[in-house]
């Protein structure tokens, strides 16, 4: 703060000291002309990478499903079961009544 003759007190004058250290350190950094396109093209390689992989994932689950649910139902009996037979029982409309 400043005090009634004009002066800076320690903590004025390291303040001030300190931001035109900054400034003049902030000056001196200058991006590369072509950063931002290249920091462009590579979150795009990475999103499109991350795209297949995703892709590919889904991919694999499907058929690995499709293909336990084939197994399963190739494990089934083949020969008729009660349901499926034809004999016994009523059929709908047939019944009494």
């Amino acid at each position: 703060m400043n005090d009634t003759t004009g002066n800076d007190t320690g903590q004025d004058r390291t303040e001030r000291e300190l931001a035109e250290a900054l400034a003049a350190l902030a000056g001196g950094v200058h991006a590369a002309p072509d950063a931002y396109r290249t920091a462009r093209g590579d979150w795009l390689r990475r999103e499109r990478r991350r795209r297949l992989v995703l892709a590919v994932l889904i991919l694999t689950v499907f058929a690995l499903a499709t293909l336990i649910g084939l197994w399963v139902l190739n494990q089934a009996p083949s020969d008729p079961g009660v349901i499926f037979s034809g004999t016994g029982g009523t059929t709908a409309g047939t019944g009494p009544g």
